[in-house]
């Protein structure tokens, strides 16, 4: 334990294909320190199946997570009776890997009587920026994942309001099932995004879906329907024919997104008249996206917001957040009248309790 009033804890997660753990430390003036970031990246063993496969990602939790979980403290050279408390992804994500690390944290928590703390993975995501940037609250959150699309405005640790999500597929997904289509290796997203490099993102004009609608929310699959039947009417597909395809689509999400974000910024504007300068967020694996990111770093200077962006390490699953967020938590006070010992994992959680549930509102088996 730090004994000056800071925090050291160690993350774990396991919610889909990653096996992650991190040590993080705060001191008691608020500086942030990561000591430690190990991750296990599953992806050979699923590149065969072109998506993830729940039980092959559980039982590889299983055998390692041990193994990373020790190099995470060795790394952050400390032992697990110094650490003020592990954080441990209770959901959401996919059962069989919340229940290994769920499992593995309780039983560390009880062997070495360092307290535990349940952590929400999209709350993870939520706070990552505050860990990188220092951000203050309130500011508005893009998710952007394999399992999840939502707007989501963060006014405080626990504090979340969803006032946009899809209604159909989330944006990771309809990346991967983009990649699939043509033949591109997985992960779909970096595949997608490395072919439309070399293509022509005019040839192809798919539609913008929800476009001039005034709900905010997002929709994937009518473009993805029409990825397939550009594709289809093509084929056999030539490599310019695959390459012209993923630059129109990436385009076309590019310019949806900001469409409908724009929608909520004006919102954020309107709820804060008086904040200075104002943040958006950009979380998620799909936020490693360059093109993705340019459109909505544009769309934030003509609305005179500033777009933050965690690094790509800390885009996709980490252990780092889930720490942070423990940290936070237990900063807040928000731990305290929790009984995260007998907590079940749970596959859908969505950070905002009151919003009315949808396919993007905290996904079972969520890629994020």
């Amino acid at each position: 334990m730090t004994g000056d009033g800071g925090l050291t804890v160690l993350g774990i997660e396991t919610s889909c294909d990653e096996t992650a753990a991190a040590v993080v430390a705060r001191d008691a003036a608020g500086k942030a320190t990561v000591l430690s970031d190990i991750v296990l990246s599953q992806i050979e063993a699923h590149s065969a199946f072109g998506g993830v496969v729940p039980e092959i990602a559980a039982r590889a939790h299983v055998e390692a997570l041990d193994g990373v979980i020790e190099a995470a403290l060795d790394d952050a050279a400390t032992k697990l009776t110094a650490l003020d408390a592990i954080a441990v992804t209770a959901g959401p994500g996919l059962i069989g890997g919340l229940i290994a690390g769920m499992m593995t944290a309780k039983a560390l928590s009880a062997a070495s009587g360092v307290r535990l703390v349940a952590v929400n993975h999209l709350e993870g995501h939520a706070l990552t920026a505050r860990l990188t940037s220092g951000l203050s609250f309130p500011y508005l959150l893009l998710l952007v994942s394999g399992g999840h699309t939502q707007m989501i405005l963060v006014e405080g640790v626990g504090r979340y309001e969803r006032w946009a999500t899809t209604i159909d597929d989330a944006l990771g997904e309809a990346f991967d099932k983009t990649a699939k289509l043509l033949g591109l290796p997985y992960p779909g997203g970096p595949s997608v995004e490395q072919a439309a490099l070399a293509g022509d993102p005019t040839r192809f004009a798919f539609p913008r879906p929800l476009s001039g609608e005034a709900r905010p929310d997002f929709s994937f699959s009518g473009l993805k329907t029409s990825v397939r039947q550009a594709a289809t009417s093509l084929a056999p597909l030539a490599e310019a024919d695959v390459a012209d395809i993923c630059a129109s689509f990436q385009k076309t999400v590019s310019d949806t997104l900001s469409e409908r974000v724009g929608k909520s910024l004006t919102r954020f504007r309107e709820r804060y008249p008086d904040q200075e300068n104002p943040v958006l967020v950009v979380a998620g694996g799909v936020a490693a996206n360059r093109t993705l990111r340019a459109g909505l770093e544009r769309l934030c200077g003509e609305n005179g917001f500033t777009m933050e962006a965690p690094p790509p390490r800390l885009c996709t699953d980490n252990a780092v957040m889930i720490a942070w967020a423990g940290i936070e938590r237990l900063t807040a006070g928000l731990a305290e009248d929790e009984d995260a010992m007998h907590m079940p994992p749970r596959s859908r959680w969505p950070l905002d309790a009151r919003a009315a549930p949808l396919v993007g509102g905290g996904k079972r088996g969520a890629k994020a």
